[in-house]
């Protein structure tokens, strides 16, 4: 089995790619951030007039982050407790890791899957956080 998956709960990819693909009983996530599936806007993110970015919040877009991971997976067949690995970008680590890390904690009370963390210049567009995820789906019995 080789499916590609678009979920319709979660914001449209903003490139050429699925929201996931499914190979066997593995589902691998394209890089997943934290715009609003509603309207495509950025939690926490305010812009001047000129829509420069001038400040965000971490805490906000790590909630959305994990709500738009959550319709990905669902609409795959997977649940939160089936992801095996997670790798989060961040694009300031000095400043945001503490917050991140606590929402982070909250969110895998149940589950601890593998994490890496980097932190890196830019996402392409003005995020501070992106995941990419593996999961595994349980055989159909």
């Amino acid at each position: 089995m080789n499916d590609v998956v678009i979920a319709k709960t979660a914001p449209k990819a903003v490139g050429a790619y699925p929201h996931a693909r499914r190979v066997g009983n593995l589902l691998f996530l394209s890089g997943v951030g934290p715009r609003s599936p509603v309207d495509n806007s950025i939690p926490g993110n305010v812009v001047d007039a000129d829509g420069k970015l001038v400040s965000y919040d971490i805490e906000a877009q790590c909630r959305q982050v994990f709500a738009n991971v959550r319709a990905v997976l669902e609409a795959s067949g997977a649940r939160w407790q089936d992801l095996l690995d997670v790798t989060v970008f961040l694009t300031d680590m000095q400043n945001d890791f503490a917050a991140y890390n606590r929402s982070y904690a909250e969110h895998f009370t149940d589950s601890q899957p593998c994490r890496t963390t980097l932190g890196i210049t830019a996402l392409p567009t003005p995020i501070a956080i992106e995941l990419k995820c593996i999961a595994v789906i349980a055989a159909e019995a």
